[in-house]
């Protein structure tokens, strides 16, 4: 795999609508895996704001404000990139070019409860950390 100027992949995670899923799996790769890949996330369609409930959990849980450093982008907004992860979209997800890609096939907790998003919060963390591995060890 190629990688950008400083040695670290750029991973993209791409869901439709950039507003949660994608939005969490960007924090959860800053916060766990920073000194293995850089993290992006986009989408097709723009959202006006990240999913509030998104939000509030990623800050409940992490301690990290998701708006602070992010906001919903479109796929031509973040360069181009080496590891392409897809939410599970449940239609025609979104094409970026890469060298990797993988469907982790999350659904979608927006408008659900607390535990709904907290079930694909802790998928979201455990797929981030062995995608670093991964990475780490070579396999990608």
């Amino acid at each position: 795999m190629k990688l950008n100027v400083n040695g670290k992949p750029k991973v993209a995670f791409i869901c439709v609508h950039n507003s949660c899923r994608s939005q969490m799996a960007e924090a959860l790769g800053k916060h766990f895996a920073e000194d293995v890949f850089e993290s992006y996330s986009a989408g097709t369609e723009m959202r006006p704001q990240i999913n509030q409930d998104a939000v509030r959990l990623i800050k409940e849980l992490y301690n990290i404000d998701m708006e602070a450093t992010q906001r919903p982008k479109l796929l031509h907004e973040i360069p181009e990139v080496d590891i392409v992860i897809k939410m599970g979209c449940n239609v025609i997800c979104p094409f970026l070019p890469s060298q990797h890609e993988e469907d982790w096939g999350l659904d979608d907790p927006s408008g659900k409860s607390d535990e709904a998003f907290k079930i694909i919060i802790d998928k979201i963390e455990e797929n981030v950390k062995a995608l670093a591995e991964k990475i780490r060890s070579g396999e990608l």
